[in-house]
């Protein structure tokens, strides 16, 4: 089965540096075949046998952990998954720029009482979709301005995610 491994904050302003070919190495290593990374910000697209998501990202979290000394946030999806939120955009047709808009891949789905406080920040200029374990958000201004660029999803509403922008979510499937 096909996956996608999004890993959160590595190779950002110097920080928390991984080298994608000792990444690739890693990943096979563990015994995930066809690994391919897309940019530097971590995203492995990898072949294995059907596992649930969590282990996989506990597997590459420890392997991250054993070859560069770095504790990483890892969430993991199916292609199949990936290919649906693409079909079920809910701002499909509303932005010209595939910067503009983000989706958050969480651990898991977030309360109604999260969801609802999220939702209320929505505004002309920032607004958010969640559905199951995805939040979409799309941004008419920059992301040093908005909710995102102040990790509010992390640091106010508590919820583990990573987040990339459309045009990754749509390129990790080419691989």
């Amino acid at each position: 089965m096909k996956y996608v491994a999004f890993l959160r904050g590595i190779n950002v302003g110097g920080r928390n540096k991984v080298k994608m070919e000792t990444l690739r190495k890693a990943c096979t290593a563990i015994g995930f075949e066809s690994v391919k990374t897309y940019i530097n910000s971590g995203n492995i697209i990898f072949e294995t046998k059907k596992t649930a998501d969590r282990k996989l990202a506990e597997k590459i979290s420890e392997a991250i952990e054993k070859e560069f000394g770095l504790q990483i946030k890892t969430i993991v999806r199916a292609v199949s998954e990936i290919e649906e939120i693409i079909e079920n955009n809910p701002f499909a047709g509303q932005f010209e720029n595939d910067k503009d808009l983000h989706v958050f891949f969480l651990d898991e789905e977030m309360t109604n009482e999260k969801t609802e406080l999220l939702l209320s920040k929505n505004n002309e200029n920032e607004r958010y979709f969640v559905r199951g374990r995805e939040i979409f958000c799309l941004l008419k201004i920059g992301v040093s301005d908005s909710l995102m660029g102040k990790d509010y999803i992390a640091k106010k509403l508590r919820v583990s995610s990573t987040a990339r922008n459309w045009r990754t979510v749509n390129k990790v499937l080419e691989f």
